[in-house]
């Protein structure tokens, strides 16, 4: 997993629309990149809805909330159309960004990691915390970490 310091990698996938999103363009603002396991899940999905639900407070202290798992770009936009989910999700099938970020696996490396990057305005890791089987605390402590950036 990435550690507090290191530069994030210049990763591009393609986000719900098809849109193709590079991680460096962000670079200038806070950013929260969060890895989950799979769209429609219950972890998952509850996940989503609390970054969702506290968009505007991450819009206040000027990050932008991009959400990664290894689902297709249709998966992706059926969830972000069902959960009407203000941010980017990006899609990650061929484990890229999983592997530049050093995502660690869950369950014996049965699934993805859930694990959640404070990124700083310079595009570094100001803080890493994972939990696979919650969602709450990676909301909490992102947003107590943004605000300590600040």
């Amino acid at each position: 997993m990435l550690h507090k310091g290191e530069p994030i990698p210049s990763v591009t996938l393609e986000d719900q629309d098809g849109k193709i999103v590079s991680l460096s363009d962000f670079k200038g603002s806070p950013l929260i990149v969060y890895f989950y396991p799979k769209d429609n899940t219950k972890v998952c999905t509850a996940q989503a809805c609390g970054f969702r639900d506290n968009y505007e407070q991450f819009l206040e202290v000027g990050a932008e909330v991009i959400g990664i798992s290894r689902d297709s770009v249709a998966s992706h936009r059926k969830v972000t159309n069902q959960r009407k989910l203000p941010f980017i999700l990006l899609s990650d099938p061929k484990k890229k960004a999983h592997k530049a970020f050093r995502v660690p696996s869950a369950m014996f490396g049965l699934f993805p990691g859930r694990v959640t990057f404070v990124i700083d305005k310079n595009g570094r890791v100001a803080h890493t915390f994972r939990a696979d089987f919650t969602a709450d605390s990676h909301i909490k402590e992102a947003l107590k970490v943004l605000k300590e950036l600040n």
